[in-house]
């Protein structure tokens, strides 16, 4: 029975967050503690209370009542109370009693809680295991911060992402064709950045247009949480008193408007300093001549004060040599300073690319001594013969590969541009136009409001139940769904309230199952109408969309399209068909225009179709051109001539050219070099090892388990997931008040965005590994085991330690010394036994034993274990030398030879900046350093009894 004293500290196993218990009184077989760091009391049989004892041992660190910490000397027991010599920061020796000890006590080691009766269930402990052993495969994965996008695993934008992401502060130019993921791409590297701790606050500035449509994109496809800043936010946090209200946020996105109009803002935003600033549409940017508009200026500034910087445009050079050039020197204006200079390298690499057609076409020409003359020109005084010469045992189309690498290194802008193009990436659908003219309403032409700008849009001068009668779209519209009851429908409107008043009048008046998104709905009600229309069996037959319908979401599970009205902007149309003609749609994209006959809208889609050919083909450079025949078009729009017949000859001859232009100023060297399949190819091997395993699921399922996170079937690879009755915390990561729908599957989280997507890099799983690493959970435990061919009462001692290091998370360090998890077990001998039993072994022997009976056995075999515990922690630390020097070895290793690499290539390209290098440098140096000091931590024990 135990043995107790008024006075005496002791803490409770059932209720630990009391803190440090105090006996007040014993009365009766009774004993009433109080806990004063909980304000409370409690009464219990003494016979059966659940208390440990707490006394602390020599070098264990203790506080009073004044939170002073102590280290102890020596421990003291006088009739049952216990003082300790005790030794403070200045070196003074005091004497502390019991009762001056804080009461305010946290045990977090495995010790302390293993020996004050703190113990978890193996489940608990099996799950802390677990986690270490997949937090260590998380650090080494190669594709680190690239699981945890929700998005195709398409190669060019794996490829660009692995190369950019990985650089130190990037600054390149992402120029892919529309179509192909510049915004994908940009959300990978920052992803990523933030992932790896290379970069921690980002300024994404864009169009007014565009806010909405990167947020949500942020927000899906990659779980970064963005701010939007505008007037009304910037001006409430300086009313709140901020000094500068950009820096109260990490992730900020604002449109490059508002920095425009708005000067004391500019100046905040760029006195606060960004890791990484975005700019899309950068081909919208006025510079010429030198000089720089209120746009480019207001970015350049940005630019200097962020270190790393991507910029998105799908404008190619061919269009305007200038406007690429201005972009370039925002990249790097030490390199890129002067244009004429600028448009020489160019001819010389247009002329290269020609040279290097052939060898692509037919490798074997390589061996032609004419061939070799030409390319040598680009090589140092023999080093091509050489080449060829060391590589002789190569195939052809070995040797050219080997060949173009080499002359990628000296590609004047292979390092900061990457540019793919249709031509290039494959898997884009055909598309088929549907024309539909229609008589204009007698109304819109007695008003002449068919005509102009206005034109385009006549509807929205009119009131709903007025145009919705007259107005032949809506009823052709209504046709068009009775032919086609089985087929998903997306209509796109360029205003809100036509697609609300449209959307209205289908579900209400012509009983078609629809959903509207637009404008003016939350994020989460713009999902819902988004899931509804994706709902393959009781799902709306069509989704009735404002322009905002063109911006990031994915609806390529449909394959028609009704343009309701035409945007006077082409790269808005190609946004807008791009939201079915994406890679992986699997039909021929149906495009169904109505228009009004003798209508601005009839010249505007002759235009697009008969000019730009842009319905049926994707054309990068549709709003060059647009600017181009701006002032002829507008007038053709507020009054239609004769003439029209001639500008659309004009913009036929000069699509054309312009096409011609493109296709034969395509780079092939800069495509090669933006997309290596043999790199992406192993990347999406990589990815594709963590999505097909079901080691996640199983995993968060155990998580789910242990904190009491209630799971039920929702639909084939879905689940919802909510609070349970029994939370082990009140707050578990991620976890929605109302629940969550999670699924684990790719292809169906790409279908249904408004669910959670779990991967290895999700919110939700990463804090959860975080939490549990971070805390005591499962970190002390004891069990029985019955194992014939050992003596009853043998005592084994499992402990898991890993290797700790503090460093900056910049430095990753975990890549070369990740905390892969040490296991040591032993006996009451200190004999290791590690290699002999496994984890997984020793989890299928291990039963649960009562708690009033493991605090009994504790207690009797407390003495043995602390051996054991010494013996242990030996034996890991005994590992670390090794652990340590091979961290080392691979951290020079791979960072020497970056370096030197990097080093080489920058005498022949000088898109290699002086800091990407420094800062390896700076890693390798400090690195070892760092290393050299890491420690070995216990992780958790777990004591199991043979009975």
């Amino acid at each position: 029975m135990m043995e107790f004293v008024i006075g005496q500290r002791w803490i409770s196993h059932s209720e630990a967050k009391l803190g440090l218990g105090l006996i007040k009184e014993i009365e009766n077989r009774q004993l009433i503690v109080s806990f004063p760091a909980a304000g409370e009391e409690r009464i219990y049989a003494a016979n059966s209370a659940p208390l440990s004892r707490i006394c602390y041992k020599i070098n264990d660190t203790i506080c009073n009542l004044d939170e002073e910490q102590f280290t102890v000397l020596e421990v003291e027991e006088n009739r049952g109370l216990i003082s300790y010599q005790a030794v403070d920061d200045l070196g003074e020796v005091h004497t502390i009693d019991e009762l001056e000890l804080s009461c305010f006590i946290a045990f977090t080691s495995p010790q302390q809680r293993l020996f004050s009766g703190q113990f978890d269930r193996l489940g608990a402990f099996k799950l802390r295991a677990e986690t270490l052993q997949h937090n260590a495969k998380l650090q080494q994965s190669p594709v680190q911060g690239l699981l945890g996008s929700r998005t195709n695993s398409l190669p060019h934008q794996l490829y660009i992402a692995s190369e950019v992401a990985s650089r130190y502060a990037p600054r390149v130019l992402l120029a892919d064709e529309v179509g192909l993921g510049k915004t994908i791409e940009a959300g990978m590297i920052i992803h990523h950045q933030l992932h790896t701790g290379l970069s921690s606050r980002v300024l994404i500035t864009v169009p007014d247009t565009l806010v909405h449509q990167w947020l949500v994109e942020m927000l899906r496809r990659f779980n970064l949480r963005f701010s939007i800043f505008n007037g009304e936010r910037y001006n409430a946090l300086l009313e709140a008193g901020e000094d500068n209200p950009f820096e109260t946020e990490q992730l900020i996105l604002c449109s490059l408007d508002f920095l425009i109009d708005n000067d004391r803002a500019q100046q905040h935003a760029i006195d606060a300093g960004w890791d990484m600033l975005v700019v899309d549409e950068a081909h919208h940017l006025h510079w010429h001549d030198g000089q720089a508009g209120e746009d480019y200026a207001t970015v350049e500034q940005l630019a200097e004060v962020s270190h790393g910087l991507l910029l998105l445009t799908a404008t190619p050079e061919q269009v305007g040599i200038e406007s690429h050039f201005a972009r370039l020197r925002l990249l790097d204006p030490a390199k890129f300073h002067d244009l004429a200079e600028f448009e020489q390298q160019e001819a010389g690499y247009l002329q290269l690319n020609q040279l290097v057609q052939p060898l692509l076409d037919q490798p074997e020409t390589i061996h032609q001594a004419e061939q070799q003359a030409t390319i040598a020109d680009y090589f140092g005084d023999g080093e091509l013969t050489q080449l060829l010469t060391s590589h002789q045992a190569l195939d052809d189309k070995a040797l050219v590969d080997l060949l173009i690498a080499k002359l990628l290194d000296r590609h004047g802008t292979g390092r900061v541009q990457f540019r793919n193009t249709r031509s290039a990436i494959k898997g884009f659908p055909e598309r088929q136009l549907n024309s539909y003219p229609l008589p204009c309403p007698d109304l819109y032409i007695a008003e002449q409001s068919q005509w102009g700008e206005s034109g385009l849009y006549p509807e929205t001068q009119h009131d709903a139940d007025e145009w919705i009668e007259f107005d032949p779209r809506v009823q052709w519209l209504i046709d068009f769904y009775k032919q086609n009851k089985q087929e998903k429908v997306l209509v796109i409107c360029a205003h809100a309230q036509t697609a609300l008043d449209l959307e209205h009048h289908l579900q209400l008046r012509a009983g078609i199952r629809s959903a509207a998104f637009f404008e003016g709905l939350s994020i989460i009600e713009r999902d819902r109408a988004a899931a509804y229309f994706a709902e393959a069996e009781s799902g709306a037959q069509t989704l009735v969309c404002s322009e905002i319908g063109s911006e990031g979401r994915n609806f390529q599970f449909a394959r028609h399209l009704v343009l309701f009205d035409l945007p006077l902007n082409p790269d808005l149309l190609e946004q807008r068909i791009g939201r079915l003609d994406r890679i992986g749609q699997q039909h021929t994209i149906q495009i169904h225009t109505p228009y009004l006959q003798d209508s601005a809208q009839e010249v505007l889609f002759n235009w697009y179709h008969d000019g730009l050919n842009l319905f049926q083909q994707s054309f990068s450079a549709g709003f060059a051109l647009f600017e181009q025949f701006e002032t002829e078009l507008q007038a053709q729009l507020n009054s239609p001539c004769e003439n029209f017949s001639q500008l659309l000859s004009e913009t036929r001859a000069a699509t054309e050219q312009t096409k011609q232009k493109l296709q034969q100023g395509r780079d092939r060297l800069l495509e090669i070099n933006s997309c290596n399949h043999q790199k992406a190819a192993a990347i999406i091997d990589e990815i594709f090892e963590f999505d097909d395993s079901f080691s996640l699921q199983n995993y968060m399922q155990d998580v789910f388990d242990q904190y009491g996170v209630e799971y039920d079937y929702h639909s084939p690879e879905v689940q919802v997931i909510h609070a349970g009755e029994h939370m082990y915390t009140a707050q578990f990561p991620g976890l929605n008040e109302d629940g969550n729908t999670i699924t684990f599957d790719r292809d169906v989280a790409l279908s249904r965005e408004e669910f959670d997507f779990l991967t290895w890099e999700h919110p939700m799983v990463v804090e959860v590994m975080d939490m549990i690493i971070s805390s005591e959970f499962g970190n002390a435990t004891i069990a029985t085991m019955s194992v014939n061919g050992l003596p009853p009462a043998t005592i084994l001692l499992e402990t898991i330690f890993t290797v700790n290091t503090v460093a900056p998370k910049s430095l990753q360090l975990e890549r070369f010394l990740p905390q892969t998890p040490i296991r040591v077990l032993v006996d009451v001998s200190g004999k290791e036994l590690s290699q002999v039993i496994t984890l997984d072994g020793l989890n299928k022997l291990c039963k649960k034993i009562p708690k009033t009976t493991a605090h009994a056995v504790i207690k009797q075999v407390q003495p043995s274990v602390e051996g054991m515990i010494k013996i242990s922690s030996q034996n890991a630390r005994a590992q670390l030398p090794e652990l340590l020097s091979k961290g080392k070895q691979q951290l020079r290793a791979q960072l020497t030879s970056e370096i030197d690499r990097l080093v080489a290539l920058q005498q022949l390209n000088s898109g290699i900046r002086n800091g990407e290098i420094d800062f390896l440098r700076h890693q390798l140096d400090v690195g070892c350093e760092l290393i050299d000091m890491a420690t070995i931590e216990m992780q958790a024990m777990r004591v199991v009894i043979n009975t």
